[in-house]
């Protein structure tokens, strides 16, 4: 961390605090005074798309929203730690922000270093191609020109595709010190068994550098069920032996970094599992749910929710992909997109099935004559109907849906930790959190 990013945040911190600050609060008509509905905060994964959930947090502790439970996976599951652990006790976005502004300050800018400083020479995209922007190789990366697009458009497309590109290249080349390193790096020749056996890996990049990062934003003690966590944090991930989910609640146990390396260790960017205890070992929770609602609601399943979902991977689009790279870049957001509508309609069901019941018991209380029952079956009665009211009846009352655009889709955004994309990634969260809020 640079002394002018904290000289940046301590500025933006003594804003927060400033009292014209505080009347961008949550709206009134959005806040509710009842001790049973809790604010619940859901962070997908998504790679370096995990800044935009950074910013989300940002505003949200801006407009003095108390978020009751955190839940992620993937890189949402390190951002929500860091929420939730965090050493910085009185501004957890600010740690929030460190972080990230740490991890792109590990990054290497390949437009500074050989043989990729071309890509930064403005104008040589188009000088390398056809003025239809049909030449095959170039588009199949790059696009095609859609019909209505003016030549400026074309090359602000291409351009910062090209820098995705790059920065792809710089991850998948040189890694992030801070986050995760290739195998293949001669500091791995004597520490690493399988070093001179390649044949043999089941990963490439090896990610216990998040770990250490990890150690100076989080304080492991607030994770624990006799901790004071900032909020109840739920991580998910996958068994890869089993198939099934993973799920680490801090209010249950107690939470270390192993849990969170398991819950990123995303096997397609080639990142090892992690066995978190003896014989359980965990992947990324994004292969079987990049959006751990279900998790929290069946871990808080009575008090009534009010949800800020974070979707890095937009649902919608307007135009049909043009090319193959197009065609795996939007299966890829559809693979990772927000899937929870059953979940939501489900929740509503119960309910009002809870409240059926509820209805029918009072009868059978209030209305019937309990001489004539059998005092073993109204025994039952009563057991199973306190049994469900405490056990389920979370109503979930708002969804605060806070996505993503993608002005220029790419198949390689995600492993972009370049410092203005971060940066504009966390502006970015925090404005369309603030629109979200605002719309309602």
């Amino acid at each position: 961390m640079t002394e002018t990013n904290n000289k940046d945040l301590d500025k933006e911190n003594s804003k927060r605090n400033d009292s014209s600050v505080s009347t961008r609060s949550l709206p009134s008509s959005l806040v509710d005074k009842s001790k049973t509905i809790e604010n619940v905060l859901i962070l997908q994964g998504g790679g370096s798309l995990g800044a935009f959930g950074c910013g989300v947090f940002k505003a949200l502790a801006k407009r003095n929203i108390k978020i009751d439970i955190v839940a992620g996976t993937s890189i949402g599951a390190v951002n929500a730690a860091i929420i939730a652990g965090t050493k910085d006790g009185d501004s957890p976005e600010r740690s929030l922000e460190q972080f990230w502004l740490e991890l792109s300050n590990s990054f290497v800018d390949l437009n500074n270093t050989a043989p990729f400083y071309y890509l930064s020479i403005p104008g040589l995209a188009e000088q390398l191609s056809p003025s239809s922007y049909s030449y095959y190789p170039y588009s199949f990366f790059f696009g095609r020109k859609k019909e209505g697009e003016n030549h400026k458009a074309i090359s602000a497309n291409q351009r910062i595709k090209m820098k995705q590109l790059s920065s792809f290249y710089s991850s998948a080349i040189f890694g992030n010190d801070k986050m995760f390193k290739p195998r293949w790096r001669p500091e791995y020749a004597t520490s690493d068994p399988e070093y001179f056996t390649p044949q043999k890996w089941t990963y490439l990049y090896d990610h216990s550098p998040l770990a250490r990062t990890l150690d100076k934003y989080i304080d492991y003690d607030k994770l624990n069920p006799n901790g004071k966590p900032n909020a109840r944090l739920i991580i998910t991930a996958t068994n890869v032996l089993t198939a099934e989910a993973l799920v680490f609640d801090s209010s249950k146990q107690q939470i270390t970094s192993k849990h969170i390396l398991a819950a990123s260790g995303y096997p397609s960017y080639n990142f090892p599992w992690v066995e978190v205890e003896k014989g359980v070992y965990g992947w990324d929770g994004s292969l079987l749910s990049n959006t751990p609602l279900r998790e929290a609601i069946d871990a808080s399943p009575v008090n009534d929710k009010q949800i800020f979902l974070v979707e890095n991977y937009p649902k919608k689009i307007e135009v049909l992909p043009g090319n193959l790279p197009e065609v795996h870049h939007r299966a890829r957001d559809i693979i990772f997109s927000d899937k929870t509508e059953h979940n939501v309609t489900m929740s509503k069901v119960i309910t009002r099935y809870l409240q059926y019941i509820e209805e029918l018991y009072q009868i059978v209380e209030k209305q019937t004559d309990h001489k004539k029952l059998d005092k073993e079956q109204l025994r039952r009665i009563r057991q199973k109907y306190k049994k469900y009211k405490e056990e389920r009846g979370a109503e979930i009352k708002k969804i605060f849906h806070i996505s993503r655009d993608e002005p220029f889709p790419h198949i390689f955004e995600n492993a972009d930790f370049s410092p203005e994309t971060i940066k504009n990634s966390i502006e970015e969260g925090e404005t369309k959190t603030n629109q979200e809020i605002e719309r309602t």
